[in-house]
């Protein structure tokens, strides 16, 4: 991991030469915000179990520094993710397929629920699972030359690592059926418009785009931040139930120095300066 630094990374990484996981993803911080880069180019960044067990370390490494304040999500050389390694397929059984997904389900949690939040820089491919892994970030930036595909008919599956989830909660359901059913791409051009990303970028400049997004969300207050993700995470719910949560959750941040300094900083006519920590 380098030092914290400013500045914007870089858009290409050096490939993995050793094929040891711990390459696999490659760390950053700029600022306040930490970079993961799923760094299997040769495999169009395809993850295997061993590879997703490092994000899920390196995330959980993150969660806990309180110097790094949000999170991009990016691929190497071009390209975001085309999903799982086909090598974990083979051999799978409905014993080791039940189990690799449960500890699969660990880095969804994480990116959708973690307490920091997380923007996705997609250039190139974000395709079945990898579109999983985008689509479970909080933002996502598509550059316009990108492409978003299920892919998961043509391997006699369903979507998996959540995407039954957040798909139709980002596109609406008779999209999410065209894409799910039909295995229809969409192109980075037109995610936008469909809701299935947040901002467009010209080719190549997806990541930079994301940093300029994760910046400013590196400067909100965290535990705002941290409680709306865990209300969006838990999906529709009653009015009720979302009532008594935000009953508990607000009085929480009421007691909060971000809250208090939110206060001054609005009568005071300047810009609010929230913990760092």
């Amino acid at each position: 991991m380098s030092a914290p630094h400013e500045g914007t990374p870089s858009a290409a990484s050096p490939a993995s030469k050793t094929g040891r996981p711990s390459d696999e993803v490659s760390v950053e911080d700029v600022g306040a915000v930490r970079v993961f880069r799923l760094n299997r180019p040769g495999k169009r960044n395809a993850f295997t179990m061993e590879s997703m067990a490092v994000l899920q370390g390196r995330l959980e490494e993150a969660l806990d520094d309180p110097g790094v304040r949000a999170f991009v999500l990016t691929g190497s050389e071009g390209t975001f993710c085309a999903g799982v390694d086909i090598a974990v397929l083979h051999n799978a059984t409905v014993a080791s397929t039940h189990d690799n997904l449960v500890a699969l389900h660990r880095t969804v949690r994480t990116l959708a629920a973690g307490r920091k939040p997380v923007v996705a820089a997609v250039e190139g491919h974000a395709v079945g699972a990898g579109l999983s892994l985008a689509l479970a970030c909080d933002l996502v930036v598509a550059a316009e030359d990108a492409t978003f595909r299920c892919a998961f008919p043509r391997l006699g599956l369903m979507a998996d690592l959540g995407l039954l989830w957040s798909l139709p909660h980002r596109v609406g359901y008779g999209m999410a059926r065209r894409m799910l059913l039909l295995d229809e791409p969409v192109r980075g051009a037109e995610a936008v418009d469909v809701g299935l990303a947040d901002y467009r970028a010209q080719p190549g400049e997806a990541l930079q785009r994301a940093m300029e997004i994760a910046r400013v969300l590196a400067e909100q207050p965290q535990s705002a931040v941290a409680f709306t993700k865990a209300m969006l995470a838990a999906g529709p719910q009653g009015l009720d139930a979302v009532l008594r949560q935000e009953a508990s959750d607000q009085a929480l941040l009421h007691g909060t120095d971000d809250f208090h300094e939110g206060v001054r900083a609005f009568t005071e006519r300047r810009p609010p300066v929230f913990t760092r920590r």
